[in-house]
């Protein structure tokens, strides 16, 4: 069985040209977090009241779930 190296080398080229920009864009599409120090003001609790990480962002807890479809308002 023959190879041809000029389509090896094609292939390769175009599988790493569709690596790399699959990587570039994960990167630029990323969002920070949103958590916002001013809900932690505005309610008077920690960060970690709502999310699993104590800094604020990311994950919700059960009750941060709440305050946010509550329209980050406290729920009665």
């Amino acid at each position: 069985m023959k190879v041809d190296a000029k389509k090896v080398f094609v292939f390769v080229c175009g599988a790493a040209t569709a690596i790399l920009i699959a990587g570039t864009m994960s990167v630029i599409v990323s969002q920070p977090a949103s958590a916002k120090p001013e809900f932690a003001a505005q309610t008077g609790k920690p960060c970690g009241e709502c999310h699993q990480n104590p800094a604020g962002g990311g994950a919700l807890k059960p009750f941060g779930e709440k305050f946010k479809a509550n329209g980050f308002k406290l729920p009665k």
